[in-house]
């Protein structure tokens, strides 16, 4: 067997997570959007979501650590973004007033206005889901670059709609995690005629707590309703409504099964199930224990 191999397969060897200064995917470090066709960004910002552990500040850092072994081709389609594109990491969106919502969006749209004017297209890890108010602010709409100054669509996958104007803040933040469908479709920023929300599951707080997104205009996919098209209709539905228009995908965690992301914030009702399975999981190690319902 022949010691020599090529240039990718020894860029995997070097780049394995252990040593070394951790970047998104081991890409390398560039502050300049110019000189990059991809800008991979941290926001690590948890000021916009009070009702969780206001951990999400770590994700950036997190994902750092264990992406380096995640650099992958796609082999269907025989693409390689790594050869094909400009990719590096920018770093983090600095965030100096982190308990200050308000002011942490104002500094994620001056962060992302100037890859905006770059015409560097961004790829971001958050943070909890305020910050693409924050995000589409700079780089749609407008004046915008990416999108040639036109509103862009949401393919927005959620357990929640985040579309809540119903109320005026959410435990203080005002352009919060739970706002930004809304006040962005309000703002001219995003076209909702040409959106699509996946992924809405357990019981709202109301029975119209879902009702300010179709009335915005967002085509509501719950995941019942997922269910019921399967995959195949799902993306004919999405590939119809968007169409042409410059597209936005933002992707929440909690729109996920529980079972493969357990340790994500989610619907209290499904928060609540997942509690109950563990307690009667717990109760049946327990040999003299009353076994309950199963």
């Amino acid at each position: 067997m022949s010691d020599e191999i090529s240039d990718s397969d020894r860029l995997m060897l070097e780049s394995l997570y252990w040593w070394d200064v951790p970047t998104l995917f081991r890409c390398p470090i560039e502050r300049d959007p110019s000189e990059l066709d991809i800008a991979l960004v941290g926001v690590p910002h948890s000021t916009g979501n009070g009702t969780t552990e206001r951990d999400q500040h770590l994700g950036p850092r997190a994902v750092r650590n264990v992406s380096a072994l995640a650099r992958r081709v796609h082999t269907e389609f025989q693409l390689d973004p790594w050869k094909s594109c400009r990719i590096g990491d920018m770093g983090d969106v600095p965030l100096p007033e982190a308990n200050d919502n308000e002011r942490c969006i104002e500094r994620m749209t001056d962060f992302y206005r100037k890859i905006d004017a770059a015409g560097a297209r961004p790829v971001s890890i958050g943070g909890d889901h305020a910050i693409t108010g924050g995000i589409i602010q700079a780089i749609a709409g407008e004046g915008a670059k990416l999108t040639g100054g036109r509103q862009a669509a949401f393919l927005h996958f959620d357990a929640h709609t985040d579309a809540f104007e119903q109320i005026p803040h959410f435990l203080g933040a005002k352009k919060s995690a739970a706002h930004w469908a809304a006040y962005l479709v309000r703002a001219g920023l995003i076209d909702p005629s040409h959106s699509v929300q996946i992924g809405m599951r357990g019981n709202p707080r109301t029975l119209d707590w879902w009702k300010t997104s179709s009335d915005l205009g967002y085509e509501v996919v719950p995941i019942k309703r997922y269910r019921e098209l399967g995959p195949e209709k799902t993306m004919q539905l999405i590939t119809e409504r968007i169409g042409d228009t410059p597209l936005y995908i933002t992707f929440d965690l909690d729109c996920m099964d529980p079972t493969v992301c357990p340790g994500v914030a989610r619907s209290h009702a499904t928060a609540a199930l997942c509690a109950r399975q563990e307690y009667y999981r717990r109760r049946r190690r327990l040999p003299d224990a009353d076994q309950g319902p199963p």
